[in-house]
């Protein structure tokens, strides 16, 4: 259960902090008076979840396709399927606001409704919550003190546990098995021993637990904690010491403490029908929601337990009832955690409560955390090795759509349109004004680049877009450790800042020319790698032969061999030159040539001379500043 808690009204959009703790079974289902209920619904009271049970596996009549009374889609408990609208349709119209049909008992309100309200399933027997026992560490076993095993072995019905000793020679919490219960049960019976008790299953479980002391539980813990040797032993206690302190202050903060025995469920919470829609396809055919098949299966199997109960069936037969009841439960729960998956059509598992929550496609990943911007786009990312550290590449219909209100505002602006629409349908046929007037937007409006994960600050950085052809997003090479990419079909998200605080912002916090150093460490994060070295290599490298002709040879040696190699290279006196000879294949990357080179006045020889060098080698040097 989430709580939120605020100084304000509950309603409104702030909050100081959210609680999360376990719900207990009237939180779910509401007084079980119907007077109590109907007085506090009337005083505004209305605390708890259900707005009714429900009884029947059906989802809608196959004939009216309208929902079955009582069922998983019912408009009684959920709220009508149209607006302003009762089942049977004796009230229709906003102006029975509020009403509650004497028919069909369906209040006249909006059909959204049923997105919010949620019923419940009253259980025949209680079962184990399946998070609570079945994960590593298991909050339920260290809090009895019982192995994982052992705990499954009792709630599932194999075992029995022994809930009171009386004078019988068995220990607290001791796994039974069929044969010693019967005799131990019979042993007490003949003694006249009425302290004796053993039971099985998740009824079992919840009396052990609403038995607990915590208080007691702690301090007895922690004298034994004190006074233990064994390092393993100690660190179990140490364990289970700190669940009993959480539920033991659990109410502290004014909150309602929460129980152990409410990990054992008497009541499932059914879930909005809209969160789980059956949804009509061509044909008559109706695709649904896994939830609806599991939340079936639990019903079914709950309905057939009671009739079993009702009709006085043997033991072993309930038994077995009771064991599958709590397996559907733990399907819808989190299917295929204990054993295997409930599969549907096409050997799928079926989704549970979990699977939907759970993961990159899940409620707080895919819905909550993650959501649609205005002003964005996505697109792959490309090498753009021409462009400035802080200039990104961005495709030209992908900006004419970011920045269209922008476009729209100039074209009026400037009367190239008289209004709004005009100027809309100018920009839908891309005539040269709408480029000419985006490149004028975009000299001074920085666009921010995020590449999922955004694992820390320098994953979102903001550039200065430029127009580029083709329909991918181009960043500057140096740029790709921070945002930990590549250029192997990796994409990008793109959001335009539309404020002028945040295009500030964007300029002078989060442009990547200021954001080389690691936040982390200071180290530089904008270094050259992989193909950056590796041309960088290539293009200053010496002809073929060359390094073994010099390997070894110093002094004037040296000098005479480097002028036999370089007696053929043809000169040039500008890398202009070299460009043009390269262009026209005259002379490779590698070529050896003498050029005229010219050293800056500071320098400790000023005087111009002819040097051997490579075609790479003056190019490499030419992009270089004079400074260096």
């Amino acid at each position: 259960m989430i709580d939120f808690r605020s100084g304000r009204d509950h309603a409104g959009s702030s909050f100081d902090f959210i609680s999360i703790r376990i719900a207990s079974p009237e939180e779910i289902r509401g007084p079980r008076d119907t007077k109590e209920r109907e007085r506090l619904e009337l005083q505004g009271q209305r605390t708890w979840w259900s707005w009714g049970e429900v009884t029947k596996p059906e989802t809608i009549n196959y004939r009216s396709f309208k929902p079955e009374k009582d069922g998983l889609f019912c408009e009684r408990i959920f709220g009508p399927v149209k607006d302003w609208e009762c089942h049977c349709g004796k009230y229709k119209r906003i102006r029975y606001r509020g009403v509650i049909c004497d028919r069909c008992g369906v209040e006249v309100t909006l059909s959204k409704v049923r997105r919010e309200r949620m019923g419940h399933i009253e259980l025949s027997v209680p079962v184990a919550h399946i998070w609570f026992f079945k994960t590593l560490p298991s909050p339920m076993g260290n809090l009895l003190g019982m192995t994982l095993r052992d705990l499954e072995r009792v709630v599932y019905y194999s075992n029995y546990i022994v809930i009171d000793p009386g004078k019988q020679e068995v220990e607290l919490h001791q796994l039974l098995d069929e044969d010693q219960y019967l005799d131990l049960r019979q042993k007490a019976s003949a003694e006249g021993d009425n302290g004796f008790r053993a039971d099985i299953g998740a009824p079992a479980v919840r009396e052990i637990l609403s038995r607990l002391e915590l208080k007691k539980l702690a301090e007895e813990l922690r004298s034994k904690v004190a006074t233990e040797t064994s390092q393993h032993r100690k660190k179990q206690m140490l364990k289970r010491l700190k669940i009993v302190d959480a539920f033991a202050g659990s109410g502290d903060s004014g909150d309602l403490p929460n129980d152990p025995s409410w990990m054992i469920l008497d009541v499932v919470p059914v879930i909005p029908p809209d969160l789980r829609p059956l949804v009509p396809l061509d044909g008559g055919r109706f695709a649904t929601s896994d939830l609806n098949d599991l939340y079936r299966r639990v019903i079914n199997r709950n309905n057939r337990l009671q009739k079993l109960i009702q009709h006085r069936a043997p033991e072993v037969i309930l038994r077995n009832e009771k064991r599958m009841l709590q397996e559907a439960v733990d399907a819808l729960f989190d299917n295929g955690r204990r054993s295997k998956a409930i599969r549907g059509r096409g050997k799928r598992p079926l989704k549970s409560l979990s699977d939907m929550l759970k993961g990159k496609q899940g409620r707080f990943r895919q819905n909550l955390l993650g959501k649609r911007v205005d002003y964005s786009g996505r697109s792959v990312i490309v090498v753009g090795p021409e462009l400035r550290l802080h200039q990104c590449g961005l495709p030209k219909a992908m900006a004419v759509e970011l920045f269209k209100p922008f476009i729209i505002h100039k074209l009026v602006e400037k009367g190239i349109a008289e209004t709004v629409k005009r100027a809309k349908k100018i920009v839908e046929r891309e005539s040269s004004e709408v480029y000419e007037i985006l490149e004028e937007i975009i000299q001074d409006h920085p666009v921010l680049l995020n590449r999922a994960p955004t694992l820390h600050r320098l994953g979102i950085q903001a550039f200065e877009p430029v127009l580029v052809e083709g329909k991918a997003i181009r960043i500057h090479p140096l740029v790709c450790a921070a945002f930990n990419a590549d250029f192997d079909g990796d994409q990008m998200a793109v959001h335009v800042p539309l404020s002028f605080e945040a295009q500030l912002e964007a300029r002078v916090l989060m442009i990547s020319s200021n954001n080389v150093l690691k936040p982390s460490d200071g180290r530089p994060v904008a270094e050259p790698s992989q193909d950056m070295v590796l041309g960088c290599y290539f293009l200053t490298k010496l002809p073929p032969g060359f390094d073994e002709r010099l390997a070894g040879v110093e002094g004037k040696e040296r000098v005479a061999a480097k002028e036999e190699l370089w007696k053929d290279a043809r000169r040039f006196g500008s890398p202009a030159e070299l460009e043009m000879a390269l262009l026209s294949g005259s002379v490779g990357y590698n070529s050896a040539v003498w050029f005229w080179y010219v050293p800056p006045h500071e320098a400790a020889d000023p005087y111009p001379r002819w040097v051997m060098t490579t075609v790479g080698r003056v190019l490499f040097n030419s992009i270089l500043p004079r400074q260096l």
